[in-house]
């Protein structure tokens, strides 16, 4: 599977902006796309995924109520709404997929992820 990643760009503190991670090749109900982060110098950073199969969602705690993530199957994207912006969610986000076999089972580590799209910078100012 291949994934694109856009939507990203400059947007003032308290703003918002929206990624999609668009899907093609083999694709599957069974899949798991996370979004992550990466800041300079930092750790890549575990925001949120979805399944596919039923839409449920994770967030990790500093993003909860400001993220948030959905899917339109139909075109194989997903969407990660951000409000709220802030300086420190500045980063390169990146979106990735992973076979969860069809069971329950959301991985929060970036490397128990197949796929990555490119990344799209963020870069939230004051």
């Amino acid at each position: 599977v291949q994934l694109q990643a856009s939507g990203g760009g400059l947007v003032q503190a308290g703003g918002s902006l929206r990624l999609s991670c668009a899907a093609s090749g083999r694709t599957s109900d069974s899949y798991v796309t996370g979004w992550f982060r990466q800041a300079p110098g930092k750790e890549r950073e575990f925001v949120g995924a979805i399944q596919w199969r039923n839409g449920s969602t994770y967030y990790t705690d500093s993003v909860k109520g400001r993220f948030t993530i959905s899917r339109d199957n139909a075109n194989n994207t997903v969407y990660l709404q951000m409000n709220m912006l802030k300086l420190e969610d500045t980063a390169v986000y990146y979106c990735a997929v992973v076979d969860s076999g069809g069971v329950y089972w959301v991985p929060d580590q970036w490397d128990e992820y197949d796929y990555w799209g490119q990344g799209t910078q963020v870069t939230v100012s004051s």
